[in-house]
């Protein structure tokens, strides 16, 4: 799922700042947890499909024995409308990748 904050603080979504011809504006940008255990060649399918850049998030983990260990996991940021195309398409990617005989 993904998750945006405006404070961009770490684990959250993230603000960047441009600077245009009417002053500095703040975009605001999505994150989608990568999961652990994800093929690689997924994750660079989705890289160089949609315009994302791979990031690190600090990530709190409640299951199993872990729970509330934080780990440093990746995650795909871009805008809202490329999140919204880049979810399904992830999620369709690794289903694939898992049904493959």
């Amino acid at each position: 799922m993904m998750q945006e904050d405006p404070s961009g603080a770490p684990g959250t979504g993230a603000n960047r700042e441009i600077t245009g011809e009417k002053g500095p504006e703040t975009e605001e940008l999505f994150d989608l947890i990568i999961p652990p255990g994800t093929p690689q060649s997924v994750i660079s399918d989705v890289n160089r499909k949609f315009d994302v850049e791979i990031v690190e998030r600090k990530e709190r983990l409640t299951f199993a024995n872990m729970d509330g260990d934080e780990r440093i996991l990746l995650a795909f940021r871009g805008k809202l409308e490329v999140m919204k195309e880049v979810e399904p398409y992830f999620y369709a990617k690794v289903k694939e990748f898992i049904d493959r005989p």
